[in-house]
């Protein structure tokens, strides 16, 4: 990275013209990243034999799988900020990266179970190379002290919040009527634009984000780059390292939006609105509700931060940090709230009013924390581990992921199974015919009205489930027909039958006072891919949970991120001082740049010549 002095130079609204390339880069990456997250663990957990197949996988297993891609999504970070200081610098590594992401999207929009994983794979390395290397040069724009840093890094943050509002929204409905594959495909052309802007934009980064080991480099800064640490710089990294534990609770937290929540708002949300082109709002366009109210609130509140500064009040870094986590930890009262009104009634919906309510908390304690959390690295990290510093906290957001995505897996019990052991005509009684997209010869979809067994499409009987005799019985709910008869649990080492029939005994489940399960009926995958087997009725499988269950666990689930994000919030608080001691001032001496100073060198990190 370099310091390369600019005079003059150009500027757009009060910020360098850079902040902008940067920001429509930005835009357009995550564009296409929450884009295709959006749609990803409903992709996963959609029915593998459905018109639009997706994976078939169960909640708890997308969840699972969201939560190690979006760990090793920001890990991949540190070899990222690796390769920037130790070989290419900022600027070519997010170049190649940018490359990268472009191929993986476009991968991952062809229909095929080798093209997905092998999309993901490439993402990963993509976002890897451009992620904390794009942050850390947005702080290469201004000089050390700039009181416009932060507000620098919200505009920055605007930026990546426009993309996932455009995307969430767009590639929502696309992927809703026209296929998970052509929502994928939307998300890569927003790559391929991002990449076009930043490839445009060089002659306004010139000087910012190179190499420290080129040749336009000074020699004062290549003998900073080589020389150790001094007594200030540790105590930096320190607090440092010592706010990514922040990161990774709030992460841990916030994150599960695209996972849990997502979930959840499909299942459990009443999303009708009755239009007479969209009858209820896809699951996934809920997703852009964090990045629209970011777009709203983003500058408001980096301008209630500036202000707090000025008037000589607590404004540091770390307290803002904390005060964002115990924001964003109110939110989840809300999703209790939205938990005991579905539970209310059997099979019941929450209103949409209550994810609307937690993600503008969740979003008012994000503007709080992440972008001021890019802003305190640049402050703070010595020139010479810039990109990695940026590099560990995407790490961190990325273990936040991780246990984000563990959280999730706790929150969705493992589901009981089965197999059904009769004929189709013994299961048609309980379902009814309905209009069913299918492909004909012609590969062309039409509506079918028809049993959904006779199409192998998935079907769910809605039962109550007791205990009657120490024996479990599932009775359909609205005619009392006995259901036993239909399907067999699994037995064996692996039967959770036990398991069932206690749960039903702990709570007094009997025929006056049942437990209640939607049974979903799903034909095996390969056995679907069978043309001689279609519509024979065979090779269903049966899964269900209790909703009881699910409900009070997912309660649970929200409560314990109330009380543990709000907690940790006021520790961090307690602490500040000792905290704050640790950056030696590295934000008390903030201020607003104007006149010449603002033509001067720009420093793109924390003063590597500070004195012991």
């Amino acid at each position: 990275m370099s310091s390369v002095a600019q005079a003059n130079r150009k500027e757009l609204f009060g910020h360098p013209v850079g902040l902008f390339i940067l920001f429509f880069t930005e835009m357009w990456e995550r564009f296409s990243y929450y884009g295709m997250r959006g749609i990803l663990t409903l992709y996963i957990a959609a029915s593998a034999t459905a018109i639009d197949p997706g994976l078939g996988w169960s909640n708890k297993d997308a969840i699972w799988l969201y939560g190690w891609y979006t760990m090793l999504v920001y890990v991949a970070s540190i070899p990222g900020g690796w390769i920037a200081d130790k070989f290419l610098g900022q600027k070519k590594t997010v170049l190649i990266g940018g490359i990268l992401l472009c191929l993986g999207h476009g991968v991952l929009a062809i229909p095929q179970d080798w093209a997905f994983f092998t999309g993901l794979i490439l993402i990963i390395l993509g976002v890897g190379g451009l992620k904390p290397n794009i942050s850390t040069m947005v702080g290469g724009l201004y000089k050390e002290g700039d009181i416009r840093r932060d507000s620098g890094f919200t505009i920055f943050y605007i930026g990546i919040n426009v993309g996932a509002f455009l995307a969430s929204i767009s590639v929502g409905l696309v992927a809703y009527y026209y296929g998970w594959h052509y929502g994928f495909g939307l998300a890569g052309i927003g790559m391929v634009l991002g990449q076009i802007v930043f490839m445009w934009g060089q002659r306004f980064l010139k000087g910012v984000g190179e190499f420290t080991g080129g040749e336009n480099v000074s020699e004062a800064e290549k003998a900073a780059a080589k020389r150790p640490l001094n007594k200030i710089e540790k105590d930096r990294v320190i607090v440092l390292l010592i706010s990514f534990l922040i990161v990774v609770v709030f992460w841990g937290a916030f994150e599960q939006a695209g996972g849990l929540m997502n979930l959840y708002t499909d299942a459990k949300v009443d999303r009708t609105i009755g239009l007479s082109w969209l009858q209820e709002i896809p699951a996934a366009v809920f997703q852009s509700l964090n990045a629209g109210y970011i777009i709203i609130f983003g500058t408001l509140v980096g301008g209630f931060w500036i202000t707090v500064k000025k008037k000589g009040k607590e404004a540091s870094s770390l307290f803002k940090m904390a005060v964002g986590t115990i924001i964003m930890g109110l939110g989840y009262v809300f999703m209790m709230f939205a938990s005991q009104e579905a539970s209310a009634e059997v099979f019941g919906k929450a209103a949409m009013i209550w994810i609307f309510l937690a993600y503008l908390f969740h979003t008012i304690g994000e503007l709080c924390t992440s972008p001021v959390a890019l802003s305190f690295i640049t402050k703070l990290a010595p020139l010479k581990y810039a990109s990695i510093m940026m590099g560990v906290y995407f790490a961190a957001t990325g273990f936040g992921n991780k246990l984000a995505g563990s959280i999730g897996e706790s929150a969705q019990l493992e589901p009981f199974e089965g197999t059904m052991i009769v004929q189709k005509q013994e299961v048609i009684p309980f379902m009814e015919k309905d209009s069913i997209e299918v492909k004909n010869k012609q590969n062309k979809v039409v509506d079918v009205y028809d049993y959904p067994i006779n199409l192998d499409k998935n079907f769910s009987i809605r039962s109550d489930v007791y205990l009657q005799d120490g024996e479990v019985v599932f009775s359909q709910i609205d005619s009392d027909e006995n259901l036993n008869r239909l399907f067999q649990l699994s037995n064996g080492e692996d039967s959770n039958t036990p398991e069932l029939k206690e749960t039903l005994n702990e709570n007094n489940a009997t025929a006056e006072n049942p437990y209640h399960a939607s049974i979903i009926f799903e034909k095996d995958p390969d056995a679907a891919k069978v043309a001689e087997n279609v519509g024979d009725g065979k090779n269903y499988g049966v899964s269900f949970v209790l909703e009881e269950e699910q409900s009070e666990q997912e309660y649970k689930t929200f409560m314990y991120l109330t009380i543990f994000t709000v907690a940790f919030g006021f520790l961090v608080i307690l602490f500040l001082k000792k905290l704050k001691k640790l950056t030696h001032g590295a934000e008390d001496n903030e201020r607003s740049i104007d006149g010449d100073e603002k033509d001067n060198e720009p420093f793109e990190i924390a003063d590597p010549e500070i004195k012991n």
